[in-house]
């Protein structure tokens, strides 16, 4: 009989080639997409040959099942699959646009490489490691440091992707920090004073340094949902109204450049209204999602297929539509539930948001850190999926994907109830 999710510490820490992986794909999510690439490149691998291994000896992983957003992960990507019956886009584009979406498997893999609680604490750290690696390497060049081994034309503080992945990767990793802090009441993963440092440095970098909207909004919404779950129930309503706007109004005096940012916002969407400028961040995407909004008109119901988004708008925009859209054939509309409701149909942004729904209630079901940590992570994504493609794009998504693979991990080995009970693995025959 195989080891049970309730065996002594000594035997969960070893090391083994799963542990290996998961640890190096949570240090990836801090990583250029590159490493990211050679992860996810090896985890299907090993996925392939823990399948074939599992066909041979018919193991079954019970925690796993226990999963709700497993099967709308699995039932998701197989919607998507299934649409490239219809797509109408070339077979090669649509086939590169299901890779895209396929990297919400992720998710699912990461739960079959964690076997235990310790396991799991492990690769967090991993994880940590990278974050704090990528806040020190942002703040050296925002203070004008040159370092050899990294890009020097890619923004005031931007590391390895954009100030747009940067922000939103450090203010949900801020809100990972702060709640995952008290997970082990004898043996904390890291001092109270570390989690501080991080989320006050991950702060000022949004703040401060970095210059993206999105990441404003994701740092204001997780300000008030910390908020809600600090204080007794019957403050909790306030919290969620007034710590939102108080932090609103504070950030927005002692921001050297949110003010300009905003005022760009405002000035952008009136000229795309009085003049149809699309030649502007904010009127290019007031822009697609007026076209996309049409290709859903247009079909409702089953939507236009995989990767079909982009062929899609450019013939509703017409003759200038390779001026807007480009020449290329993966484009995306800065909307994820756009994106979906084009290729699927009304039924493709009900799923996402389904997938969503059914992740926060699956971290509802684990204790107060894990929970916390995992619905501040699933409500970043949810905003960040306002304003951007931010799954099917590529280095947010895949830092969504292990950073939730990570978290529904931890949670479901961390549940006493569960490991007490029953074996991760049964046992053969």
């Amino acid at each position: 009989m195989l080891a049970e999710a309730n065996a002594p510490m000594a035997t969960q820490m070893r090391w083994n080639w799963r542990l290996v992986l998961a640890c190096f794909l949570a240090a990836s999510a801090s990583l250029p997409i590159a490493m990211m690439s050679i992860g996810k490149l090896l985890l299907f691998l090993a996925a392939l040959g823990w399948l074939g291994a599992s066909l041979a000896r018919g193991p079954a992983d019970y925690a796993l099942a226990a999963l709700r957003s497993a099967r709308v992960v699995l039932l998701t990507l197989l919607v998507f699959a299934a649409s490239l019956l219809w797509t109408d886009a070339d077979i090669a584009t649509a086939s590169m646009a299901l890779v895209k979406h396929g990297k919400l498997l992720v998710i699912v893999l990461m739960v079959c490489l964690i076997r235990t609680r310790a396991e799991g604490q492990i690769a967090l750290m991993a994880f940590a490691v990278g974050q704090f690696s990528l806040l020190a390497l942002s703040w050296l060049v925002a203070a004008g440091i040159e370092l050899p081994f990294l890009p020097t034309n890619l923004g005031r503080g931007v590391v390895f992707s954009s100030y747009l992945d940067q922000g939103v990767i450090v203010a949900t990793s801020a809100a990972i920090f702060w709640h995952l802090q008290p997970l082990c009441k004898t043996k904390p993963l890291w001092p109270r004073w570390l989690a501080a440092v991080f989320v006050f440095a991950a702060l000022a970098s949004v703040l401060l340094v970095l210059i993206g909207r999105t990441a404003y909004v994701i740092v204001l919404a997780l300000f008030g949902l910390a908020a809600v779950w600090a204080l007794p129930a019957r403050l909790r309503l306030a919290a969620m109204l007034g710590v939102p706007l108080l932090a609103a109004a504070v950030l927005f005096l002692a921001s050297s450049h949110l003010p300009s940012r905003v005022t760009m916002l405002i000035t952008e969407s009136k000229d795309f209204s009085e003049k149809a400028d699309v030649s502007t961040s904010a009127g290019w995407r007031l822009n697609a999602w007026q076209r996309s909004a049409e290709a859903i008109a247009e079909s409702p119901f089953v939507g236009h297929g995989v990767g079909a988004w982009t062929t899609t708008v450019k013939r509703l925009q017409g003759e200038n539509g390779i001026e807007v859209f480009g020449s290329g054939s993966l484009s995306n509309p800065h909307q994820e539930y756009l994106l979906w409701g084009v290729e699927l149909g009304v039924g493709g942004t009900l799923l996402l948001v389904l997938l969503l729904l059914v992740l926060a209630r699956d971290f509802a079901d684990f204790e107060a850190p894990v929970k916390r940590a995992g619905i501040s992570v699933v409500m970043a994504m949810a905003i960040a999926c306002l304003f951007n493609s931010s799954i099917y794009d590529g280095l947010i998504g895949d830092y969504f994907c292990i950073v939730l693979g990570l978290l529904l991990a931890l949670g479901l080995r961390t549940q006493d109830s569960l490991s007490a009970t029953r074996p991760l693995i049964a046992p053969h025959g």
